[in-house]
């Protein structure tokens, strides 16, 4: 072994060493601690994926509430903990949950379906949910349908949708006519996995009519475009500014179990055009048309615009304070009225 290799070594023992005694200096430090609730999840800086949007937005409706949220630890009184999927400490959990609170497991996916390959990351969420929850959060009933597909069951599944911060996504006070411009078409995704419907985009690119249609794509692009208009990652406040612009949005990922993208749209007033995919049937109900092929899209998209109207007046999207209910009905905690 060279020095280089042995000096490596080193440094990540010496990292390890240092993690396990950060637990339990915090272990320690936390016995006579209390919180209303323990959430572990490693949040990624905005902008970044849904599941982080959404855990920050129940977070805050949350505490808007009074209710105490401590992060990646339970403190000796905090009665119940909310951890999602597989990101955060698993070992650190583990040292924690002797403590008493309820444990419950927010889940999405099956990741290996989502993300079009299996890494073992579905094996290990089930291992981590049987040897640790008490109850399973799915976000959709597809989500929950595909794991039983897949023979994963989890323990007591209840399914709840995500919500957006009201206060960041909703509709704009007023809309410009159509008269006179190009109809707008938005599509967005913080991940640039091919899932989420960059082929589609290309399709649009090549055969949609750009005299009718100005096509816009917010965030990381899967590709380069000519016809495509793309916006780089925006943190939520300028997402929102930009889709309370638009006429409509346009849902193309496959799998998705319970798209914050759709999501978001849908509370800006936007109707979509979405995949029949993953959980966005649910999400959409009548608020938006469906589309199997790109070959369908020019006429769905020409359906939709003719009921532009009666679409955006049947979005039903269930708001933050209704999703936080159900959360602390399924943590065990009693619902502030």
């Amino acid at each position: 072994m060279q020095l280089d290799d042995i000096a490596r070594a080193a440094r990540r023992i010496a990292r390890v060493i240092c993690r396990r005694a950060g637990v339990e200096v915090d272990w320690v430090r936390t016995r006579r601690g209390r919180a209303g609730l323990a959430l572990f999840h490693e949040f990624a800086p905005s902008p970044s994926g849904g599941g982080h949007q959404f855990l920050r937005a129940l977070t805050r409706e949350l505490e808007h509430r009074g209710l105490e949220v401590e992060h990646n630890r339970i403190s000796g009184g905090t009665p119940a903990c909310l951890f999602n999927s597989f990101n955060f400490d698993f070992a650190r959990l583990q040292r924690f949950a002797d403590r008493g609170a309820r444990l419950v497991h927010r889940v999405d996916g099956p990741i290996g379906v989502y993300r079009g390959f299996d890494d073992g990351t579905d094996e290990r969420i089930a291992r981590i949910n049987a040897a640790l929850a008490s109850a399973t959060i799915f976000q959709s009933r597809y989500s929950l349908d595909k794991h039983r597909e897949l023979g994963i069951e989890l323990r007591e599944p209840v399914v709840i949708p995500n919500a957006v911060d009201p206060a960041i996504f909703h509709p704009p006070a007023s809309r410009e006519p159509l008269a006179g411009r190009r109809i707008r078409l938005i599509a967005t995704s913080w991940s640039d996995n091919p899932r989420k419907g960059g082929n589609t985009l290309a399709w649009l690119d090549r055969h949609l009519d750009h005299a009718r249609y100005e096509l816009t794509f917010a965030g990381r692009a899967p590709r380069s475009f000519d016809h495509v208009g793309t916006v780089g990652p925006l943190d939520s406040y300028a997402l929102a500014e930009l889709l309370r612009t638009q006429d409509v949005f346009l849902a193309p990922s496959y799998d998705d179990p319970c798209s914050n993208a759709l999501l978001e749209a849908l509370a800006c007033g936007l109707p979509a055009v979405y995949r029949s995919s993953g959980g966005h049937p649910e999400l959409v109900g009548e608020g938006g048309l469906p589309f199997s092929e790109d070959a369908e899209l020019e006429e769905v998209l020409e359906r939709l615009v003719v009921e532009l109207d009666e679409r955006r007046a049947a979005i039903s999207v269930h708001p933050i304070s209704w999703v936080a209910d159900r959360y602390l009905d399924v943590l065990g905690l009693r619902a502030s009225p």
